[in-house]
């Protein structure tokens, strides 16, 4: 929601202009990433520190996008329960930036991220003040006061 501001509730102010530049923004920066993950690849041939040491980079940054991908998508539908393991996880999500960019990109090509789970929390906001509001009775000095006998 960080590039959205409030014109996810209305859809107004630019909003699909601003899903489109988010999804391509995050794409872009998705294929950059992986342009520096190939030239990091290529430093470890150069260094020829051997096919299994290769083979664990390409692992490691496989399973940490996938992990990253998989934490990303379900953090737009619902809220963690556990903040401690988020935090737990959230080196796994650095190394698998790729990833977590990727979730982005493809979730802005149908609502803003996190717009399902922010449009929930606010509805039911908006339904506990009408709640609230509906259950005042005005202004308690305008009253009119009985008469005393």
């Amino acid at each position: 929601m960080r590039f959205f501001g409030t014109t996810w509730v209305r859809h107004d102010g630019g909003y699909g202009l601003r899903r489109v530049a988010v999804a391509a923004g995050s794409l872009a920066a998705a294929v950059a990433g992986c342009l520096v993950l190939r030239f990091a690849y290529q430093g470890l041939e150069t260094a020829r520190v051997g096919g299994f040491v290769n083979l664990l980079v390409i692992v490691t940054f496989a399973v940490c996008s996938a992990i990253a991908f998989r934490k990303t998508w379900e953090g737009f539908s619902r809220r963690s329960v556990d903040p401690a393991r988020e935090e737990s996880l959230r080196s796994l999500r650095m190394i698998g930036f790729i990833g977590a960019l990727l979730a982005y990109s493809f979730r802005s090509l149908t609502e803003a991220p996190g717009e399902k789970l922010r449009r929930g929390e606010y509805e039911a906001a908006v339904a506990r003040y009408e709640k609230r509001r509906g259950a005042r009775t005005g202004n308690p000095a305008a009253r009119k006061k009985p008469k005393r006998k």
